[in-house]
């Protein structure tokens, strides 16, 4: 097999990994009301469950980090996928608490793995790529939230159990992720490329995290944004814009579609125009989105604000990790690793932090404060790359021979 193949296949494994993610995680998260309904969770308690997850995830994802000195990326990302849906069937499957309660400890440290590894491999075959790819991995994960969303409302619209919800899409895709897993393309020789960069290849080095903590600054901020519409547009659109409550659903679908759309797109822009071009532009609009939410005068205008969220905030997180691996690119792997904790920090900081605001003062002036944070990007626009960033044609040449080497290798990405 030539090494255009493996790279090749590689990607499209990967890229098929990023979208049962998608699936499996609306799969989770839209149907938290049937898993309170199904095991008795009070409200006091349901937050105590949900903030255990991400919590979960980034000790996973610290682990992580320590665990591919050992094993390739690609050996994690094959067995934590698979734990991840099983652990998202065992969430149907149960009957007390505790069954939920360890279903959901385990789809915690699971799904911390595969994000950590998925990433680290999408930043590694990006660089053997030579060019932007990162955000079409995150493109296909959007499919997937939105196939997987709609996958739950057809099983609450028919009145399905749980465990029925969810056995058919765990019984196809754990053996179609394991069959795609054997085409995961890790880094072949981690000792060269690390003495061609001269960078430790198990951390950081010295003051290493200093250099990262501004990309794990924007990352919290990008998820704090993303929680925000994720948890209270619906309420937003029907309570302070007057909505009903049907068309309260649709912000957040709009909103994950012009994600999947930004992001399938956003890889041209990348290579056309450049990395710190492409977030800057991002972080402008996602800005505006939150102004124009926060003074929309009716629902309409409302929708235009969550659809410029939508375009803006899409490209920022997948820029993000791979701002991480050309920052480190001897250690990618930890960088990456480090900076999926953020991801969880900015879940768990941003949907208290809106509707704390919200209840004390307005939910429209709850809506400026993610706004606010979204525009600190712009003070750490340089963190995403030079110029050369933008992975034309030319860098692309240059970096042809580097990339059969880099790609070349075994069972990861």
């Amino acid at each position: 097999m030539t090494d255009d193949v493996r790279l090749r296949r590689g990607r499209g494994a990967l890229g098929f990994s990023f979208f049962v993610q998608g699936v499996t995680f609306a799969l989770l998260v839209t149907r938290i009301p049937a898993i309170q309904d199904r095991y008795g969770i009070s409200d006091g308690l349901l937050p105590v469950f949900l903030a255990a997850v991400p919590v979960l995830a980034g000790v996973a994802s610290v682990g992580t980090e320590h665990l591919v000195k050992r094993v390739p990326p690609g050996v994690v990302l094959r067995w934590a996928q698979p734990l991840v849906l099983l652990s998202l069937l065992g969430v149907g499957a149960g009957e007390q608490l505790w069954h939920v309660a360890v279903a959901l400890g385990a789809f915690g440290l699971s799904v911390g793995a595969l994000d950590a590894s998925m990433n680290m491999l999408g930043v590694s075959l990006q660089q053997a790529y030579g060019r932007s790819i990162m955000l079409g991995f995150h493109a296909a994960y959007s499919l997937g939230g939105i196939l997987g969303a709609s996958a739950a409302w057809y099983g609450a619209h028919a009145h399905l159990g749980l465990f029925v919800s969810y056995l058919p899409a765990v019984a196809v895709l754990v053996p179609l992720v394991l069959l795609g897993s054997r085409y995961y393309v890790d880094r072949a020789d981690r000792a060269d490329h690390k003495d061609q960069e001269g960078l430790p290849e198990t951390g950081l080095g010295a003051g290493g995290f200093t250099l990262l903590l501004p990309l794990c600054l924007v990352m919290a901020c990008a998820y704090i944004g993303d929680s925000t519409v994720a948890n209270w547009s619906a309420k937003y659109l029907q309570d302070v814009l007057g909505s009903s409550e049907q068309t309260a659903t649709v912000p957040y679908n709009v909103y994950m579609v012009t994600t999947l759309v930004g992001r399938a797109v956003g890889d041209l822009g990348v290579r056309r125009f450049g990395a710190v071009a492409v977030v800057r532009c991002g972080t402008l609009l996602a800005a505006a989105g939150f102004a124009v939410v926060a003074v929309a005068p009716g629902v309409w205008a409302g929708m235009l604000g969550f659809t410029l969220l939508g375009i803006g905030l899409c490209v920022i997180v997948p820029q993000t990790f791979a701002a991480a691996g050309r920052l480190f690119p001897g250690a990618s792997d930890t960088a990456v690793a480090r900076l999926n904790i953020f991801n969880y920090v900015g879940f768990l900081i941003g949907s208290p932090l809106v509707g704390a605001i919200g209840d004390a003062w307005s939910y429209r002036g709850a809506m400026l404060v993610p706004m606010v944070l979204v525009l600190i990007t712009l003070f750490h626009a340089r963190s995403f790359g030079p110029r050369e960033a933008r992975y034309g044609v030319d860098h692309e040449r240059r970096a042809g021979d580097r990339a059969v080497d880099v790609g070349r290798g075994g069972n990861g990405v």
